[in-house]
């Protein structure tokens, strides 16, 4: 028996070229959208409120809010005025009430925020940022980031105007220590 030195050669697989994938990685896209690893998450934009918290005119406001004072001044933009006022347990936003206060006990009020007046502003960069602000001036109150996703507003990780017909436009912010009672010690 004579037998070559040559083994049978093996059939390869034929593997997918580079051009190839992207076409059918493509074709797949279009068929049936993309998988969850392709998923990109779309950031929302963080409402912080910096400009007004360190603002005299701002910190002025917020200490006659907790007083419950008056006090009101204007922000400007794009060519267009906004009055930003405290009025006894109000602010509000041109006299639309914007945060109100009611009463939780002697020392703390709850802060509410009307959803909306707020989605009637959404558009205000100045009305975002000071609402925004606001809700980060008061330490005690912990309350989730406002932000922005396009034209739609979030409170934390829920929009806005969810539930707006079948809950009410109030949304409780938190509690927070008000300054309105001295307290006189006991003799």
């Amino acid at each position: 028996m004579t037998t070559s030195g040559n083994a049978p050669k093996k059939s390869k697989e034929k593997r997918q070229t580079p051009a190839e994938r992207q076409e059918a990685l493509r074709y797949n896209q279009m068929m049936y959208g993309p998988t969850a690893g392709e998923r990109r998450a779309i950031a929302r934009k963080v409402l912080q409120g910096s400009a007004y918290l360190q603002h005299p005119k701002f910190v002025a406001l917020m200490s006659a809010f907790r007083k419950g004072a008056a006090f009101r001044f204007e922000v400007t933009e794009k060519a267009k005025t906004y009055t930003l006022s405290a009025e006894g347990a109000n602010l509000c936003v041109d006299g639309k009430v914007l945060f109100y206060s009611r009463p939780s006990n002697r020392h703390e009020d709850h802060l509410l925020l009307d959803r909306a007046v707020l989605l009637q502003y959404q558009t205000v960069d100045a009305v975002l940022q000071f609402a925004a602000a606001v809700m980060r001036s008061q330490p005690d109150l912990a309350a989730q980031p406002l932000s922005s996703l396009g034209s739609q507003l979030f409170y934390g990780p829920d929009a806005l105007d969810a539930d707006l017909e079948s809950k009410g436009p109030n949304l409780m912010i938190g509690a927070y220590r008000h300054g309105r009672i001295v307290e006189k010690p006991r003799h």
